[in-house]
């Protein structure tokens, strides 16, 4: 049961518990009853189509994104036939290769990818995962040297090596090729390897510059297997294995690296959830049994379940538990790895609170001194001490809690800082995080959009902030110009239920650049409220329908959405959120994920 917003403002909201305003994400109501009218949907989930711009005539592609008609060729890629003939070249003389990966989820995932195929086509892949804190990001000249003398041919490095110009430079002088498969932002300049695939490349004509690394790393395997079929390798002695099974790591990848979820993104998610769903990766498997993960995979799992854990070894333990994880067989190994993970995750939990008081401390601080009544742009914290394996879960704090990009700095004792960003959609980082680079500010750095890396001297972090902030503050205005919370429309209290939850499945995959549907429960009253877990508020709302709904508003306690929930003169309220799945031992239920809320006296008539 919907209820129509009468304009623009939702149901009048014009500043709400958050500060923000509310708005149709409609701009056009006729476009969701032609959805509905054309697709025979209801009109729910006609408003959610037409709300991400689809057309009607393109609705029924996209409730069934299928890679068939999704996947490109792998040669519009720049040097992905390059790539594809020297690493199948190799692999018929039977040189030794390792690949070098990044030590999160998306380096994680596309190291297991290449691991998972080696082995299917008899060969062994030699995997070498850098430790965060030893020797940070990407390759390095001494690891690479020791691969070369344990008698390595070829390294492939994935989700790292596009801005690697120093170490890949030296590993060619002492005969160590190499060949990158990134989609990290690229300079004009490219390092010295054999074939540098990576999408964002500046004279990459392909358009998938969106992918995760994950996504890339799958794009180069149809291309290696196209060419060992074609130069005979597959004899009947060797079988060409099925590149479909390993999509779960390839959905798992690019669901944790926060890349849209959109056109190829979002097949490769849709088709690879169906699969981890199989339960024939085992170390995937132990891991949804340690994190005691309920229902059917999706990538709210990804992003909160599986992928913190497989990132806790790179953050505070060992950098390649998340690989061997993902690619051993023995399930007692498995169970292992992933009760160890789960440990470390907790512990990476408890640093992360302690560093994330101490920069929301540091920047109210600042806050308060600036007398500012906004924030500046770019949000930049820094201490000595810090953790570097959870300043980017810190740094996406802050952004959420500022609506600022964010940069996090650990500074060692030798006055080294390494850092991590986390943007705004519609605000690069990555790409002025490249410029810094440029400017001489950053001894490295780079990323994407949403998020960047770098290291420097903290003698250089005041001119940084001075830097981002000049580059960033237009982009920054026009984001929060755009702040208002955009709802799909609205339900009672009794028609949020678990057959409305599964209708919105239909244009899921949900996530980064195809958000979960935002809907609007009005005039509910709170009949119960306490606070749960680390400051999450759990409640029950009544409609005057009737209708009871379950709802929690997390990280909310000390907040003014907190206080309002736990007010029990608040009388009516509008609230604001999502739905989602309640699973809990069994059950098919829904509860409602309160982002927002209003008391229905402050709404406008």
């Amino acid at each position: 049961m919907t209820v129509e917003a009468s304009s623009r403002v939702f149901l009048g909201v014009e500043r709400s518990a958050t500060g923000r305003s509310w708005a149709s994400r409609l701009a056009d109501e006729r476009v969701a009853l032609a959805i509905a009218q054309r697709e025979g949907l209801p009109e729910i989930v006609a408003r959610v189509l037409a709300g991400r711009g689809i057309a009607p005539e393109d609705c029924a592609a996209y409730l069934a994104p299928s890679l068939k008609t999704l996947m490109p060729d792998p040669s519009t890629l720049a040097d992905m036939d390059k790539a594809a003939k020297r690493v199948a070249e190799g692999l018929a003389k039977g040189e030794k290769i390792a690949v070098f990966g990044d030590y999160d989820v998306d380096g994680a995932t596309s190291s297991a990818l290449l691991h998972r195929f080696f082995k299917a086509v008899g060969s062994e892949l030699r995997v070498h995962i850098p430790d965060r804190i030893r020797e940070g990001y990407g390759p390095n000249a001494p690891a690479l040297k020791r691969l070369r003398d344990e008698g390595i041919n070829l390294v492939i490095t994935v989700d790292c090596g596009t801005m690697a110009h120093k170490a890949l430079g030296e590993a060619a002088d002492y005969g160590l090729p190499s060949i990158v498969i990134d989609h990290h932002q690229a300079e004009v300049s490219l390092p010295p390897a054999v074939a540098l695939v990576n999408p964002n490349r500046l004279d990459d004509t392909s358009g998938l510059g969106q992918l995760a690394a994950a996504g890339v790393t799958f794009l180069f395997l149809v291309a290696l297997n196209r060419e060992l079929r074609a130069c005979g390798f597959y004899d009947g002695e060797v079988r060409e294995p099925d590149l479909m099974q390993w999509l779960d790591l390839v959905a798992l990848g690019t669901v944790c690296d926060v890349v849209p979820l959109t056109g190829l993104n979002r097949a490769f998610v849709a088709q690879g959830l169906r699969v981890m769903a199989r339960r024939r990766n085992t170390g995937l498997a132990a891991l949804a049994d340690v994190a005691r993960m309920n229902g059917t995979p999706a990538p709210y799992h990804c992003g909160f379940q599986l992928g913190p854990r497989v990132n806790a070894g790179g953050r505070v333990g060992k950098s390649d538990l998340g690989v061997r994880l993902l690619t051993t067989e023995d399930a007692i190994e498995a169970r292992d790895i992933a009760e160890a993970l789960n440990r470390m995750n907790a512990e990476r939990q408890a640093i992360e609170a302690q560093v994330l008081e101490e920069a929301l401390m540091q920047v109210d601080e600042r806050l308060s001194r600036a007398r500012a009544n906004t924030p500046p742009p770019v949000i930049v914290a820094s201490g000595k001490g810090w953790h570097p394996g959870v300043i980017g879960i810190v740094a996406s704090r802050l952004k959420d809690k500022y609506e600022r990009p964010s940069l996090v700095i650990a500074v060692d004792e030798k006055g080294e800082g390494k850092g991590s960003g986390r943007s705004l959609s519609g605000v690069d980082l990555g790409r002025a995080v490249t410029a810094a680079l440029e400017a001489g500010l950053l001894i490295n750095g780079g990323g994407h959009a949403m998020a960047a890396g770098l290291t420097l001297r903290e003698d250089k972090i005041e001119a940084l902030e001075s830097f981002l902030s000049k580059r960033l503050a237009d982009d920054v205005a026009v984001a929060s110009e755009a702040r208002a919370l955009k709802l799909d429309g609205a339900i009672a209290a009794r028609g949020a239920t678990r057959d409305l939850f599964d209708l919105l499945q239909q244009a899921g995959p949900y996530g980064a650049g195809n958000s979960e549907p935002r809907f609007a429960v009005p005039s509910v009253r709170v009949v119960k409220a306490d606070i749960v877990g680390k400051a999450h508020v759990r409640c029950i709302l009544s409609g005057e329908d009737g209708g009871r709904l379950k709802a929690i508003a997390f990280r909310a306690a000390e907040t003014p959405l907190g206080a309002l929930l736990m007010d029990r003169g608040s009388g009516l309220i509008h609230v604001a959120g999502r739905l989602s799945a309640d699973d809990w031992q069994g059950r098919r239920d829904v509860q409602f994920t309160i982002e927002d809320a209003v008391p229905t006296r402050d709404a406008r008539p």
